[in-house]
């Protein structure tokens, strides 16, 4: 039986967002619930764009050594060629990275109501301050600086947070909080439960 699903992960950065998106996609497919599943990232979209080495790419770049968010037009453009070209009539869709602004999550409700898309469900992985540094920390990127992860978390909690309390009180959008705390399996199967997978 092939449902379609539109989930939408957030979280601050070291909540393993990207790890549970490709947890969820594989479970979509091994148990036959979705026949054509696709994650999108508009962070792995970016990346794209600063391997291409042009003009755009050094100012990408700049913004993200900086710790801050690209511009709405950039990034609700991104998403909308994601969308053009992998969607279909019967796609599962999944997007980390999306929307991170109020003007963003306009952008994605009037795109989900384009593509008639009622159910949507929102999954957040809450991880605290603390252990979010200690994992950022770890995985050693040149913009994981104290300063950067600093920066990232004052546009999570001025720019982020409010964009995914934009769907609280919208039709069709569930909110799950999934505690990021635990274990990669742990998180992992309480989205299962969650999402009455």
């Amino acid at each position: 039986m092939n449902k379609i699903y539109t989930f939408v992960f957030f979280g601050i950065v070291g909540s393993g967002k990207g790890t549970q998106v490709d947890l969820l996609s594989k479970y979509l497919k091994e148990k036959n619930l979705s026949e054509d599943v696709v994650a999108t990232s508009t962070g792995s979209e970016y990346r794209k764009i600063i391997e291409k080495g042009n003009y755009t790419s050094g100012l990408v770049k700049d913004i993200i050594e900086r710790g801050e968010l690209q511009p709405n037009f950039l990034t609700i453009s991104l998403f909308a060629n994601i969308l053009i070209s992998s969607l279909k009539e019967n796609t599962s869709f999944m997007v980390d990275g999306f929307p991170r602004t109020i003007e963003q999550s306009e952008a994605f409700l009037s795109a989900m109501n384009f593509y008639h898309r009622e159910d949507v469900h929102i999954i957040y992985i809450e991880l605290g301050k603390e252990e979010a540094t200690k994992r950022m920390k770890l995985r050693g990127r040149s913009d994981d600086t104290d300063e950067g992860i600093a920066k990232r978390f004052e546009v999570y909690e001025n720019d982020v947070i409010p964009s995914m309390n934009y769907f609280k009180d919208k039709t069709g959008y569930t909110m799950h909080v999934i505690n990021g705390e635990q274990s990669i399996e742990d998180v992992h199967s309480d989205i299962i439960k969650a999402l009455n997978l």
